[in-house]
């Protein structure tokens, strides 16, 4: 068990974010968003792999590239085939079938 850490969730999407057009609003929205959604749960305990789920959905509409960036790591992809999957699906989810 580890007690949630703001900083380190800001941490994180900013290194994602690094050099792109998302702004340390953004950031702060975006985890506003999760803690709001995580009290809202009424849930003592969230397991840490929730918690980056709710980091990549809230990413992924803000900034593909840093999405990827942080589903990279968070995931800990061991194959390239296993980054293109993911690019795949957002390409996909996109609409943007090429």
């Amino acid at each position: 068990r580890v007690a949630y850490d703001r900083a380190k969730v800001v941490v994180g999407l900013a290194k994602a974010c690094e050099k792109r057009p998302v702004s340390l609003e953004q950031i702060e929205i975006i985890v506003d968003g999760i803690e709001h959604d995580l009290a809202g749960s009424g849930r003592r305990e969230v397991p840490t792999e929730a918690i980056g789920e709710m980091v990549m959905n809230r990413l992924r509409g803000v900034d593909d590239v840093a999405y990827v960036r942080f589903a990279s790591v968070y995931r800990s992809f061991k194959s390239v085939e296993e980054f293109l999957t993911l690019l795949r699906s957002l390409q996909a989810e996109k609409g943007d079938g090429e």
